[in-house]
């Protein structure tokens, strides 16, 4: 079965699915959706380390996002602007990735594989990968989902509750490097936060539960990779853009139920 591409796709494509739905739930309702691609940018720069120091691209892109995202975590902390510090990060770590690719010899780099994802190429070893970060994300959603859940709709609460609101917010940066790292070869940089967002405010009209929320987003960013997959083999067009184009249907049918249930 694995020696079948379209399997191997798919089932990359699930893998970074059932991690990356359930943390955009909190994306969306964080508004860190800027967070996400200031992360996901900062990616490039760990491709062009890994490839000039000749490490594992997973290592290098996991430990580059998680230092940027820590970068913004605790500059928050220290009073400087989100919006800010998230425009120069985001921008700098893209810029210095693409330089930094430039300077090295010898090694043929697939530029648009990276900014776009290349998952029709995924290999056994790379579902590896996929799975196990998706499967480690998985697990430390469920392990503070209820403190993440309590910190995230009410801070006052969160401290009555004995729960640290910073402390829940580093969980979810240590959560997003790891989506980070496991999605670039899927979807790619450029396209990996709108993986995380799209499925989740397709949900949010249809549910009424964070629970309903989560499973709905699973579901819908599912859907959305067999049906991408699909159309892009059929029509020969880009795979991650074309998944993502397919999320964006979605949203829309969802948000055009939603307008049509609050009409009735």
């Amino acid at each position: 079965m694995l020696d079948d591409f379209m399997m191997r796709a798919l089932l990359a494509g699930l893998g970074v699915v059932i991690a990356a739905a359930p943390l955009g739930c909190f994306v969306v309702w964080r508004r860190m959706a800027y967070f996400s691609d200031a992360t996901s940018h900062a990616s490039i720069l760990g491709v062009a380390l890994a490839l000039g120091f000749s490490v594992p691209i997973f290592g290098s892109v996991l430990v580059v996002a998680l230092l940027v995202a820590l970068l913004v975590w605790f500059a928050s902390d220290k009073g400087h602007s989100v919006d800010t510090m998230l425009g120069v990060v985001a921008h700098s770590a893209l810029a210095f990735g693409l330089v930094a690719v430039a300077f090295i010899d010898g090694v043929r780099i697939d530029l648009m594989a990276y900014l776009f994802g290349e998952i029709l190429a995924v290999s056994k070893t790379d579902l590896l990968w996929i799975w196990g970060g998706a499967l480690l994300v998985l697990a430390l959603l469920a392990w503070r989902w209820s403190a993440l859940l309590t910190a995230t709709l009410n801070r006052d609460l969160a401290y009555a509750s004995g729960i640290d609101p910073r402390r829940e917010q580093l969980i979810l940066t240590i959560a997003l490097a790891l989506v980070v790292a496991v999605a670039i070869k899927v979807v790619g940089a450029l396209l990996i936060g709108a993986m995380l967002i799209i499925p989740a405010a397709a949900a949010r009209p249809l549910t009424k539960t964070p629970e309903l929320m989560a499973v709905g987003a699973t579901l819908i960013g599912a859907a959305s990779m067999a049906a991408g997959l699909r159309v892009a083999f059929i029509y020969d067009t880009p795979a991650g853009p074309t998944i993502v184009c397919t999320a964006a249907l979605f949203f829309l049918i969802s948000n055009g139920i939603s307008w049509v249930r609050q009409a009735a």
